[in-house]
């Protein structure tokens, strides 16, 4: 199975591309807190990536052993943060793809081509695909997926200490029925997103 992931990975070695990068994000969907990327530079041949997949298939505790595991044996891991109020400025898939490319800016070795997880290219001067459903079909960028998604839950449970009455810890910023009430009696905080619906209607 492992291998079956490695196809993008090892056709670019082939065409002569020697580091390659998969790049993820989590949070376009949610209407509160940042927008998290991550690029991850696997070895290979890949070693002990065993049940790294999609995070979206992965429990919560499932998905922080594998992160642990690829901080372990990834050869360099990068991540890129894009906050609300640039998500704001800019629209969310702008953010999503600076979010990437400011991850894969923060690997170090840099990579020299990249698979990117979607339909779109990321701002990025290096050789690239995209590959629609690539967490499920790229090892690196299923990698990617579980370290984004990890750092993002991770931030949002801190932000659920400053902001204890939205219940950031549990939805994580979705638009849950609880978190739309919350909205509804408490107004929206700092790290909503303003442009959102759920959000710019009662501002």
């Amino acid at each position: 199975m492992e291998n079956d992931l490695l196809a993008y990975e090892m056709a670019a070695c082939e065409n002569g591309y020697a580091t390659v990068a998969g790049i993820d994000e989590a949070g376009r969907g949610p209407i509160a807190g940042p927008v998290v990327s991550a690029a991850v530079i696997i070895p290979l041949p890949s070693h002990d990536m065993e049940g790294v997949t999609d995070s979206k298939q992965l429990s919560s505790k499932k998905r922080e052993l594998l992160y642990h595991k690829i901080y372990e044996h990834a050869v360099s891991i990068g991540i890129g943060i894009v906050d609300p109020a640039e998500i704001d400025r800019i629209n969310i898939l702008r953010a999503s793809l600076l979010s990437m490319a400011m991850a894969v800016q923060n690997l170090s070795p840099q990579p020299d081509f990249l698979i990117v997880d979607g339909i779109f290219q990321i701002p990025y001067p290096l050789p690239q695909k995209a590959v629609p459903r690539g967490d499920c079909l790229s090892l690196s960028v299923a990698a990617a997926s579980i370290i984004a998604k990890v750092t993002r839950d991770r931030l949002m449970g801190k932000y659920h200490y400053e902001y204890p009455e939205y219940g950031f810890d549990k939805h994580k910023g979705y638009p849950t029925k609880r978190h739309k009430e919350a909205v509804l009696r408490f107004g929206c905080c700092p790290i909503h997103r303003k442009s959102f619906k759920g959000v710019r209607e009662t501002l």
